[in-house]
This record gives structure tokens, sequence and C-alpha cells, in this order.
């Protein structure tokens, strides 16, 4: 039999590990993932043998089969401004102390239960997106000094005080939150006070603009 490697969900967008064959080269009847090292390589040979230490933006997504960890050769990509590892089955975070330039970092639809390892890039990170996890909290984002943008959707956060944390991220105006446990049983527009009681300066909160105008707007439509 060929072996099965893990699919994302088509509706869900989460990556499972059912499907895979029932022995192979590892002890524990499974296949092995991909390694980074060997996943910067595809990128590589898939950019005409791209220069990985030079790149501004790379992408390791989607990879068959998936990365299953994060590991210190991702820190070969010193140039980085945008990295992508999303849509495979990374667990759990790691710091990146090479990534001087790292501005954007997309992890969304992994195995991640935590926000961690971002005290080395956090001076220059801006955008997390980290959407489709099993992240229950959100700490671990104080050291992200210059972060404007976090989505966040899709995750398994309860409380809405969680987001009292956020408030270490001044600059932080872009939020994507819908899709957490918070939000069962009411709108995004009934979402929105809740919100903005504790992040009051946020611009677009899932995917819509909040300006005044678009408060009068809906009042009257309403009237």
């Amino acid at each position: 039999l060929k072996p099965r490697w893990p699919r994302a969900d088509p509706k869900s967008g989460a990556v499972s590990r059912r499907g895979r064959a029932d022995s192979g080269p590892r002890g524990d009847g499974t296949m092995p993932g991909c390694n980074c090292q060997k996943a910067i390589q595809i990128w590589s040979e898939k950019n005409e043998n791209a220069n990985a230490e030079e790149a501004e933006v790379v992408k390791l997504m989607c990879l068959s089969p998936p990365i299953e960890k994060m590991d210190g050769s991702l820190n070969q990509l010193v140039n980085v401004k945008h990295l992508s590892l999303s849509t495979n089955c990374i667990d759990k975070m790691i710091p990146l102390p090479a990534l001087k330039n790292l501005e954007i970092l997309s992890l969304g639809r992994n195995m991640i239960k935590k926000i961690s390892g971002l005290e080395e890039v956090g001076a220059t990170l801006r955008e997390l997106w980290i959407s489709y996890n099993s992240i229950s909290t959100l700490d671990g984002l104080s050291p992200c000094t210059k972060l404007t943008t976090l989505f966040m959707s899709n995750n398994k956060i309860k409380d809405w005080t969680e987001l009292a944390k956020l408030q270490a991220n001044p600059d932080l105006v872009n939020v994507l939150l819908f899709g957490n446990p918070m939000y069962e049983g009411i709108t995004k527009k009934e979402a929105r006070p809740k919100v903005l009681e504790h992040l009051p300066n946020i611009r677009t909160l899932d995917g819509e603009l909040l300006t005044g105008a678009d408060d009068d707007e809906e009042e009257e439509a309403g009237e």
C-alpha cells in the first residue's frame, strides 16, 4: 500500500493525522514528517535554486509529508521578512534568534497549543497569522512591541478577559478572532463591544473596518 499523508480537512482546515499507513520506516508505524532543512531545500528547488539566506519571502506551506517540528535550520533564513509555515503539523513554536528582519510569521492551520518563542523576533515582528490552531490563551505576545496584526481565528480562546493581555501590544490595530469558543452564540456585531472593551484602539475586527461612520449607517439602516 502507498503511504497516505495527513490532509487538511476541507471545511475546518484542521490537519488530521488519520490516514497514515499502518506501517512505515519509523518504529511507531507512522511515516516520518518533513524536517525544516528538507523543506527549505524543496523551496529552493521550486524557486530556481534560490539562496535561502538571501530570500525575503520563504513559504514552506502545504508540504507532503508535512513539517512536524520547527527546528534550528530555520535560522539560516537571516534575510527573511515573511516566513510561512502554514498548513503543516507543527505543534510547538521555537525561538528563531537569527531572524532579525522577520516582519510576518504565518503558522496557520497547524497543531500549535501555545504562543511561545517570540522573544528573539519581537522587535521586528509586525504580523502574526496563527488561525486554525489549538491555542487557548493569549500569553506569549508581550515581546512583540511592534505587532500591528494578529490573525487568531478558529482557536480555543474561551474567556473575553484574555484580550486584556493584548494591551501589551500598543500598535495592534488589526485583529481576527471569530471562530473561537468565546464567540459561540453571538454574532460578530454583538462581539464588537466585548472586544473594544479591552482593545479600544483597534481599527479592524474580524475583517470589518471599525469607524464611527459605519455605526451611524447601521443605526440609520435599522430605523
